[in-house]
């Protein structure tokens, strides 16, 4: 049952539980003090959120552990704003004809998260919906209107944002996710509240790895790991177009348990996401020389390595 009454904090009140409210973080979240308390605050106080950073790096993880920490569970509601085809029905509802009961509205799991005090919707993949999506979001989002209007007619029903809801939104930015778009900044500027989801090192991800798969080769997890970083720094330097998410390392982690070695790890996770347009100049063909750097010779030889190509290792350039 959803909460019917608004959970008004005092000044005290907030104080208190952000004081307090690091040692709500579980492991498995990576994210500084300051970031997590800035987080728990601002959905206290009901604020717009957006959280950004790169796929892949716990920006999801991050409203999940929000949630559990504020014990919102029943006030949580989730919208893919990626896979919005019809932002009307989605956001709004659809109207349904009867003809024993005429013309009906069902209206959208949307409307009735505003109708809900303090609950937590989360908009997930907003960089991705569409620009309708972002029209109607417009008003619910703004501080000062904060109501979703059921139809365009004039006195149509207008709902009301109830108190205490905060709206927690992820996003990528970047050239690199081509799916998404330029979002306005009319619907931007009313996330006050911007947090920038950190990408972990290695030691931290090898730490993460010891919480949610404490099964894993933490050896091979090791190797994984620097493999990882190398071409997080090779994305800084402009050298590859994408890094080694820390979502495919922990796949990466969940195999091992199962018995695959670092080759196989890297047929399967890591080299679909590069392209191999170039050939020996290709991102594959680098981020192979950087796993190349791991594999032990006698164990896996490098013709292993690059056998999807079968290339010989005389052909490679020099790492």
């Amino acid at each position: 049952m959803h909460m019917s009454k608004t959970k008004k904090y005092s000044i005290n009140e907030v104080k208190d539980i952000i004081d307090t409210c690091y040692s709500l973080k579980p492991e498995k979240l990576f994210m500084g003090e300051l970031k997590w308390k800035y987080l728990v605050r601002s959905a206290l106080r009901g604020k717009n959120i957006l959280l950004l950073g790169p796929a892949g790096q716990g920006k999801t993880l991050a409203v999940q552990c929000l949630v559990d920490a504020l014990k919102r569970r029943e006030n949580y509601f989730y919208l893919n704003m990626g896979a919005t085809q019809d932002p009307r029905a989605t956001l709004i509802g659809n109207t349904h004809f009867n003809k024993e009961t005429g013309t009906l509205f069902d209206e959208s799991p949307f409307v009735k998260a505003l109708r809900t005090p303090n609950s937590i919707i989360h908009l997930d993949e907003l960089s991705r919906a569409h620009p309708d999506a972002w029209n109607i979001l417009l008003t619910p989002l703004d501080y000062i209107q904060r109501y979703l209007r059921l139809d365009e007619k004039i006195g149509s029903e207008i709902v009301k944002v109830a108190d205490g809801v905060s709206f927690v939104a992820t996003a990528n930015i970047g050239n690199d996710y081509t799916a998404t778009r330029v979002m306005d900044k009319a619907l931007t500027d009313r996330f006050t509240v911007k947090i920038e989801v950190d990408i972990l090192s290695s030691e931290e991800e090898l730490n993460l790895i010891k919480v949610v798969c404490p099964d894993a080769d933490m050896n091979l997890m090791d190797k994984i790991a620097q493999i990882a970083a190398t071409t997080r720094e090779f994305t800084k330097q402009g050298k590859l177009s994408r890094f080694v998410s820390t979502r495919s390392v922990v796949e990466m982690a969940e195999l091992t348990v199962d018995g695959f070695s670092l080759v196989e790890l890297a047929e399967m996770v890591i080299y679909p996401d590069y392209p191999d347009d170039g050939g020996l100049d290709s991102e594959r063909t680098m981020v192979k020389q950087v796993v190349q750097k791991h594999v032990a010779v006698k164990a896996d030889p490098l013709n292993k390595v690059f056998n999807t190509n079968n290339q010989n290792k005389d052909d490679l350039p020099p790492f």
